[in-house]
Protein backbone atom coordinates (compact mmCIF):
# COMPACT_ATOMS: atom_id res chain seq x y z
CA UNK A 1 0.00 0.00 0.00
CA UNK A 2 2.82 2.40 0.88
CA UNK A 3 4.48 2.21 -2.60
CA UNK A 4 1.14 3.10 -4.19
CA UNK A 5 0.70 6.10 -1.91
CA UNK A 6 4.28 7.18 -2.54
CA UNK A 7 3.80 6.91 -6.29
CA UNK A 8 0.53 8.85 -6.12
CA UNK A 9 2.16 11.59 -4.07
CA UNK A 10 5.04 11.72 -6.53
CA UNK A 11 2.68 12.10 -9.48
CA UNK A 12 0.79 14.85 -7.68
CA UNK A 13 3.97 16.78 -6.93
CA UNK A 14 5.15 16.31 -10.49
CA UNK A 15 1.87 17.64 -11.88
CA UNK A 16 2.01 20.67 -9.56
CA UNK A 17 5.59 21.37 -10.57
CA UNK A 18 4.66 21.06 -14.25
CA UNK A 19 1.80 23.50 -13.75
CA UNK A 20 4.12 25.94 -12.03
CA UNK A 21 6.47 25.96 -15.00
CA UNK A 22 3.94 25.65 -17.82
CA UNK A 23 4.66 27.74 -20.91
CA UNK A 24 3.17 31.23 -20.90
CA UNK A 25 -0.05 31.55 -22.86
CA UNK A 26 0.08 33.81 -25.93
CA UNK A 27 -1.29 37.27 -25.27
CA UNK A 28 -3.80 36.75 -28.07
CA UNK A 29 -5.46 34.00 -25.98
CA UNK A 30 -5.99 36.21 -22.93
CA UNK A 31 -9.04 38.39 -22.38
CA UNK A 32 -8.49 42.10 -22.74
CA UNK A 33 -9.38 44.40 -19.82
CA UNK A 34 -12.88 45.83 -19.84
CA UNK A 35 -13.68 46.35 -16.17
CA UNK A 36 -15.14 42.84 -16.10
CA UNK A 37 -14.23 42.13 -12.46
CA UNK A 38 -15.16 43.61 -9.08
CA UNK A 39 -13.29 44.43 -5.89
CA UNK A 40 -12.41 41.66 -3.40
CA UNK A 41 -14.19 43.41 -0.51
CA UNK A 42 -17.76 44.54 0.04
CA UNK A 43 -18.67 47.94 1.40
CA UNK A 44 -16.86 51.24 1.30
CA UNK A 45 -13.14 51.61 1.98
CA UNK A 46 -12.01 53.31 5.16
CA UNK A 47 -9.60 53.12 8.10
CA UNK A 48 -11.80 50.57 9.88
CA UNK A 49 -12.62 48.41 6.83
CA UNK A 50 -10.07 48.21 4.02
CA UNK A 51 -7.75 50.45 2.02
CA UNK A 52 -5.52 50.12 -1.00
CA UNK A 53 -2.02 49.75 0.44
CA UNK A 54 0.67 48.89 -2.09
CA UNK A 55 -0.11 49.18 -5.77
CA UNK A 56 0.81 46.91 -8.65
CA UNK A 57 4.06 47.51 -10.49
CA UNK A 58 7.31 49.35 -9.93
CA UNK A 59 6.65 50.46 -6.35
CA UNK A 60 9.48 51.80 -4.23
CA UNK A 61 9.25 48.69 -2.04
CA UNK A 62 9.48 46.35 -5.02
CA UNK A 63 12.40 48.28 -6.49
CA UNK A 64 14.44 47.81 -3.32
CA UNK A 65 13.78 44.06 -3.49
CA UNK A 66 13.91 43.69 -7.28
CA UNK A 67 16.81 41.23 -7.17
CA UNK A 68 15.51 39.20 -4.22
CA UNK A 69 11.79 38.94 -3.39
CA UNK A 70 10.66 40.12 -6.83
CA UNK A 71 13.60 38.88 -8.88
CA UNK A 72 11.52 36.19 -10.60
CA UNK A 73 8.76 38.71 -11.43
CA UNK A 74 10.96 41.08 -13.44
CA UNK A 75 11.49 43.19 -10.33
CA UNK A 76 7.93 44.46 -9.85
CA UNK A 77 5.16 43.97 -7.30
CA UNK A 78 2.88 41.71 -9.31
CA UNK A 79 -0.36 42.38 -7.43
CA UNK A 80 -2.39 44.78 -5.33
CA UNK A 81 -2.12 44.86 -1.54
CA UNK A 82 -5.30 45.80 0.32
CA UNK A 83 -4.82 46.68 3.97
CA UNK A 84 -7.59 45.03 5.99
CA UNK A 85 -8.04 43.67 9.52
CA UNK A 86 -7.64 39.93 9.89
CA UNK A 87 -10.94 38.16 9.39
CA UNK A 88 -12.31 40.60 6.79
CA UNK A 89 -14.38 38.56 4.29
CA UNK A 90 -12.63 38.20 0.92
CA UNK A 91 -14.83 37.88 -2.14
CA UNK A 92 -14.23 36.45 -5.61
CA UNK A 93 -13.70 39.24 -8.11
CA UNK A 94 -15.61 37.31 -10.78
CA UNK A 95 -17.40 34.13 -11.75
CA UNK A 96 -15.06 31.18 -12.07
CA UNK A 97 -13.84 27.79 -10.91
CA UNK A 98 -11.56 27.15 -7.95
CA UNK A 99 -8.20 25.98 -9.30
CA UNK A 100 -6.14 25.77 -6.10
CA UNK A 101 -6.55 25.95 -2.35
CA UNK A 102 -3.18 26.43 -0.65
CA UNK A 103 -1.54 25.43 -3.92
CA UNK A 104 1.98 26.11 -5.23
CA UNK A 105 1.15 29.46 -6.82
CA UNK A 106 0.00 31.38 -3.77
CA UNK A 107 1.21 33.58 -0.94
CA UNK A 108 1.51 32.23 2.60
CA UNK A 109 0.03 31.37 4.99
CA UNK A 110 -3.07 30.44 2.94
CA UNK A 111 -4.29 31.22 -0.56
CA UNK A 112 -6.87 30.53 -3.24
CA UNK A 113 -6.62 30.63 -7.04
CA UNK A 114 -9.74 30.99 -9.19
CA UNK A 115 -9.80 30.45 -12.95
CA UNK A 116 -11.96 32.81 -15.00
CA UNK A 117 -13.07 33.10 -18.62
CA UNK A 118 -10.52 34.38 -21.08
CA UNK A 119 -7.62 32.32 -19.64
CA UNK A 120 -7.31 34.59 -16.60
CA UNK A 121 -6.74 33.54 -12.98
CA UNK A 122 -7.09 35.54 -9.78
CA UNK A 123 -4.93 34.82 -6.74
CA UNK A 124 -5.93 35.72 -3.18
CA UNK A 125 -2.92 35.53 -0.88
CA UNK A 126 -2.12 35.86 2.83
CA UNK A 127 -5.50 34.46 3.87
CA UNK A 128 -6.12 33.91 7.57
CA UNK A 129 -6.96 30.21 7.34
CA UNK A 130 -7.41 27.48 4.78
CA UNK A 131 -10.49 28.22 2.69
CA UNK A 132 -13.41 25.79 2.85
CA UNK A 133 -13.44 25.53 -0.94
CA UNK A 134 -12.39 22.63 -3.13
CA UNK A 135 -10.73 22.60 -6.56
CA UNK A 136 -13.32 22.35 -9.30
CA UNK A 137 -15.95 24.18 -7.28
CA UNK A 138 -17.81 26.94 -9.11
CA UNK A 139 -17.91 30.36 -7.48
CA UNK A 140 -19.78 33.53 -8.33
CA UNK A 141 -18.64 37.12 -8.38
CA UNK A 142 -18.98 38.56 -4.87
CA UNK A 143 -19.04 35.16 -3.16
CA UNK A 144 -17.02 34.98 0.05
CA UNK A 145 -14.05 32.68 -0.52
CA UNK A 146 -11.95 33.29 2.59
CA UNK A 147 -10.79 35.76 5.19
CA UNK A 148 -8.04 38.32 4.93
CA UNK A 149 -4.98 37.50 7.03
CA UNK A 150 -1.41 38.64 7.61
CA UNK A 151 1.68 37.80 5.55
CA UNK A 152 3.64 37.39 8.79
CA UNK A 153 0.93 35.46 10.59
CA UNK A 154 0.50 37.87 13.49
CA UNK A 155 -2.56 39.98 12.49
CA UNK A 156 -0.50 42.92 13.79
CA UNK A 157 2.62 43.05 11.59
CA UNK A 158 1.18 43.24 8.07
CA UNK A 159 -2.55 42.45 7.85
CA UNK A 160 -3.50 42.64 4.18
CA UNK A 161 -4.84 40.78 1.16
CA UNK A 162 -2.52 40.25 -1.80
CA UNK A 163 -4.53 40.07 -5.05
CA UNK A 164 -3.02 39.13 -8.41
CA UNK A 165 -4.39 38.72 -11.91
CA UNK A 166 -2.48 36.20 -14.02
CA UNK A 167 -2.83 34.07 -17.08
CA UNK A 168 -3.93 30.49 -16.34
CA UNK A 169 -0.39 29.23 -16.88
CA UNK A 170 0.77 31.45 -13.98
CA UNK A 171 3.53 32.91 -16.13
CA UNK A 172 2.12 36.31 -17.06
CA UNK A 173 1.07 38.95 -14.53
CA UNK A 174 -1.23 41.83 -15.38
CA UNK A 175 -2.06 45.18 -13.87
CA UNK A 176 -5.48 44.52 -12.28
CA UNK A 177 -6.66 48.14 -12.50
CA UNK A 178 -8.19 48.11 -16.01
CA UNK A 179 -9.75 44.71 -15.31
CA UNK A 180 -11.46 45.73 -12.05
CA UNK A 181 -14.27 48.29 -12.11
CA UNK A 182 -13.50 50.71 -9.26
CA UNK A 183 -12.78 54.34 -8.47
CA UNK A 184 -9.02 53.88 -8.51
CA UNK A 185 -8.24 57.59 -8.36
CA UNK A 186 -9.96 57.83 -4.99
CA UNK A 187 -8.65 54.50 -3.71
CA UNK A 188 -5.07 55.51 -4.48
CA UNK A 189 -5.36 58.44 -2.07
CA UNK A 190 -5.84 56.32 1.02
CA UNK A 191 -3.04 53.76 0.90
CA UNK A 192 -1.07 53.06 4.04
CA UNK A 193 2.21 51.64 2.69
CA UNK A 194 4.21 51.33 -0.53
CA UNK A 195 2.15 53.97 -2.28
CA UNK A 196 4.87 55.57 -4.34
CA UNK A 197 6.58 54.42 -7.51
CA UNK A 198 10.32 54.39 -8.11
CA UNK A 199 11.62 57.07 -10.47
CA UNK A 200 14.24 56.66 -13.14
CA UNK A 201 15.55 60.23 -13.28
CA UNK A 202 16.79 59.53 -16.80
CA UNK A 203 13.14 59.02 -17.85
CA UNK A 204 11.29 60.64 -14.94
CA UNK A 205 7.72 60.15 -16.19
CA UNK A 206 8.09 56.43 -16.83
CA UNK A 207 5.67 54.21 -14.83
CA UNK A 208 4.56 56.98 -12.48
CA UNK A 209 0.80 56.37 -12.53
CA UNK A 210 -1.12 53.32 -11.28
CA UNK A 211 -2.60 52.59 -14.70
CA UNK A 212 0.72 52.78 -16.60
CA UNK A 213 2.48 49.90 -14.82
CA UNK A 214 3.92 47.16 -17.05
CA UNK A 215 2.90 43.50 -17.27
CA UNK A 216 5.44 40.94 -16.09
CA UNK A 217 6.65 37.55 -17.25
CA UNK A 218 7.85 34.98 -14.74
CA UNK A 219 11.61 34.57 -15.04
CA UNK A 220 12.05 37.45 -17.47
CA UNK A 221 14.86 39.99 -17.21
CA UNK A 222 14.55 42.81 -14.71
CA UNK A 223 12.48 45.70 -16.01
CA UNK A 224 13.69 48.26 -13.49
CA UNK A 225 17.48 48.35 -13.51
CA UNK A 226 17.52 52.15 -13.37
CA UNK A 227 20.72 54.12 -13.94
CA UNK A 228 19.44 57.05 -11.85
CA UNK A 229 16.85 55.75 -9.38
CA UNK A 230 14.93 57.95 -6.97
CA UNK A 231 14.48 57.60 -4.11
CA UNK A 232 17.90 55.97 -3.68
CA UNK A 233 18.05 52.60 -2.00
CA UNK A 234 19.23 52.46 1.62
CA UNK A 235 23.01 52.53 1.77
CA UNK A 236 23.27 54.17 -1.63
CA UNK A 237 22.94 50.86 -3.55
CA UNK A 238 21.21 50.98 -6.92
Amino acid sequence: MRPILTATAGLLLSSLAAAHYAPALPLSAIAQPSGQFGLPFAGAPGPDSWLLGQGYGNTTGAYRQRRSTYGNLQGIHAGLDFSAPCGTPVRSIGDGVVAEVDGPHGSLPHNVVIDHAGNLSSLYGHLLQRASLRPGQKVMRGQVIGQSGDSQGTCISAPHLHLELRDKSHQRFFNPLPYIAADWNTLALGGSFGRGYEYDLSVPRKWQTPDSQPPALRGGRLLNEFANPWPPAPGGSR
